[in-house]
């Protein structure tokens, strides 16, 4: 069985050849759409098996006692690179070619293996005296994490937001279009996006300590569905990166705070079983959030499709707010649940 590090390795190499082969092809002028999609597929799944080891190997690397603050500087790292990266992408794409985005990510993938290599800390739990079976170990994890109400609800929540994740940059580049951005303005309104994370990741950390787990988790729902609709009413293609940079604020906070309640509740010797299950029920909707987000796009165009996606994000602010565990749930101190 591989380590925590060594599967963080094997998923870096395998995006990296995963995107790779789309200049390749392009080369060979045997690109596809079927190609395209083979590669999103694989890219997103690999994606979700490094998160949940990176996820897992956290408490190997930092004290517990800064695990939420590690959690909120993790966020701000996203944040910045959605600041810089999609500018990036596109300043790429058109001052030295199409390939030259996907040629730049997968030197980003092969970064990424080399910082692991300098990492010396071991990544893996401590070893009990006799290792249970992969299988016992996923079926605990599954059963602990079912047992719990408050914890199993917030793994199909923190999916059905990402679902509705997903969809976003395939609505906010088809409404750009329909306002007559350029490629270049498209990645400035993703930059913007980007800076209302990395807000929300500075502030996030304090937050969680002055309010309740419930008054968070309902609040930033409520506050992301009233403001979702917001993309189909903006008379400007600016103001589509406002939009984003308000509900980017708001998910390092709901992240932050979840995250760092989660970890205060899941024991020791359950943390990494409990925590891989929980993120592969909360990343594997974002697929089906693409997918979705594309058919609906196609069929019905971008603001029915806005609408929809509006209503799947109020059902949820209702859901959240009539559950009992998540109102009456026990508050933060100092990022520990009491």
């Amino acid at each position: 069985r591989w380590d925590r590090k060594q599967l963080m390795i094997i998923c870096a190499a395998g995006r990296a050849i995963a995107i790779l082969t789309v200049p390749i092809a392009r080369w060979m002028d045997a690109l596809t759409i079927w190609q395209i999609y083979l590669v999103a597929f694989v890219e997103g799944s690999l994606f979700v098996f490094f998160n949940i080891a990176e996820v897992a190997a956290l408490p190997r690397v930092v004290p517990t006692l800064l695990l939420p603050q590690a959690a909120a500087q993790n966020e701000a790292a996203f944040g910045a690179a959605n600041i810089v990266g999609p500018s990036i992408g596109t300043l790429l794409y058109q001052t030295l070619g199409k390939s030259a985005p996907f040629l730049a990510d997968a030197i980003s993938y092969a970064a990424s293996i080399v910082s692991l290599l300098f990492i010396k800390t071991d990544f893996r739990a401590k070893k009990s005296v006799a290792a249970p079976a992969l299988r016992a170990e996923i079926a605990e994890g599954l059963r602990w994490l079912w047992r719990k109400p408050l914890i199993r609800y917030m793994a199909f929540l923190t999916g059905g937001l990402n679902l509705v994740n997903a969809a976003v940059p395939l609505i906010v580049i088809i409404l750009a279009k329909e306002m007559g951005a350029r490629d270049i303005e498209i990645g400035l309104i993703f930059s913007i996006g980007g800076l209302g994370g990395v807000v929300g990741s500075l502030v996030g950390g304090r937050i969680h300590k002055r309010f309740s787990f419930g008054q968070v988790v309902i609040t930033v729902i409520w506050l992301e569905a009233l403001l979702f609709p917001f993309y189909a009413l903006v008379p400007q293609f600016y103001l589509l990166g406002v939009i984003f940079a308000l509900l980017y604020t708001l998910s390092p906070i709901y992240n932050v705070v979840q995250f760092s309640y989660r970890l205060s509740l899941i024991p020791d010797g359950l943390q990494g079983r409990v925590n891989s299950t929980f993120r592969l029920i909360a990343f594997g909707f974002m697929p089906l959030g693409a997918a979705i987000a594309g058919f609906l796009l196609e069929w019905i165009g971008a603001v029915p499709t806005i609408v929809v996606f509006t209503a799947w994000y109020l059902m949820f602010a209702i859901l959240t707010t009539l559950n009992d565990h998540v109102r009456t749930a026990a508050p933060l101190a100092g990022g520990i649940a009491r």
